[in-house]
């Protein structure tokens, strides 16, 4: 009973949560691998993106449920979720237009770009919190639990409890239909082979006629949507805070890179990478090892390497010793 009870910890607090903030960290870095591997330079604006994107739909959540509408036992956020994406597509297509064009125009350096996009950053950022303000911004409704600690230790008589939110059970699903349906589109659809073709030779692709402004235009679609989801489910699994996103800039590139810079397929595994390091090192492993170990062996501290509050630092190691050791990530991305 012991080993299942340490079992069931070790789900609620270990693999839920890392397989949720996982999935999340992966969509994000999907939309940062797209931008390089595709338009060719860093795009640090991307966490503010998210923030955009999970704030138009905070406020069509708020305006759907003024107006009494809802998904019943679902988030109402689900409903607004596609008014976000193309609120997040038009900001993007314009800031594209205003701006990125003129360099891409002018065949400025990437460098030139990351810090045209950091500036980017900041006014996203600034229209934000001026918009929707700098505070915690609860927006979820419906059912909690999809699995209760409570019901669960009743039907089983375990001491431990399953505890299932439903935002975890909505991210994890989400994550691998958005996945399918990119990986589809990019393998199978016309639009899709040309961005890949145009990702691996500008040059060649020019000259087999692929329009490039075309490419430009879907890759910023496919991108503002992916980072419009990705900040929405994390808004719900957490909380929707602006200067959140920013932070969440570093565990996304860490992400990418792990995974390989340009890689898709990369780009998810240094996902879960980087979400199950830090989860298991910021993790007080005392309940778990309290069901596992005899009583005279049981630790008397919380046996956590790292306080939650230094989770990013996590990020930042394992990004350094990739990029130190291995530049090119474990799919053999773009070397940085």
């Amino acid at each position: 009973m012991d080993f299942l009870n340490a079992i069931i910890a070790l789900a609620n607090y270990v693999l839920i949560p890392g397989i949720a903030y996982g999935s999340q960290l992966a969509l994000g870095a999907l939309g940062v691998t797209l931008v390089y591997g595709i338009l060719r330079f860093s795009n640090f604006a991307h966490g503010d993106t998210m923030a955009m994107g999970a704030m138009a739909t905070v406020l069509m959540t708020w305006l759907f449920q003024s107006w009494g509408i809802s998904l019943g036992p679902l988030p109402t956020a689900l409903l607004a979720l596609p008014f976000g994406i193309l609120f997040a597509i038009g900001l993007l297509l314009f800031t594209d237009r205003a701006v990125y064009k003129f360099y891409r125009v002018k065949k400025a350096k990437p460098v030139i770009l990351v810090i045209v996009s950091l500036g980017i950053t900041f006014i996203y950022n600034g229209v934000t919190r001026f918009i929707i303000g700098a505070d915690d911004q609860s927006f979820f409704d419906g059912e909690r639990f999809i699995i209760s600690a409570r019901e669960f230790k009743k039907a089983t008589g375990l001491a431990e409890g399953l505890s299932f939110k439903t935002t975890q059970g909505i991210t994890i699903v989400t994550a691998i239909i958005v996945v399918i349906a990119l990986f589809w589109f990019l393998n199978k659809t016309r639009a899709g082979k040309s961005m890949r073709a145009y990702s691996d030779n500008e040059d060649l692709a020019l000259l087999s006629g692929i329009n490039p402004e075309r490419v430009v235009m879907i890759t910023w679609i496919i991108v503002a949507s992916l980072a419009t989801i990705a900040g929405v489910l994390y808004g719900l699994d957490k909380s929707f805070k602006p200067f959140t996103y920013f932070q969440l800039l570093l565990p996304i590139f860490a992400s990418a890179i792990v995974g390989g810079l340009g890689n898709p397929l990369g780009a998810i595994a240094g996902g879960f990478v980087i979400a199950f390091s830090e989860v298991t090192i910021t993790y007080a492993w005392k309940k778990v090892l309290v069901y596992m170990m005899p009583e005279s062996l049981e630790p008397s501290g919380l046996v956590q390497l790292l306080s939650t509050d230094y989770k990013f630092a996590v990020s930042f190691v394992i990004l350094l010793i990739v990029l130190l050791f291995k530049p090119t990530g474990l799919f053999k991305g773009q070397s940085v």
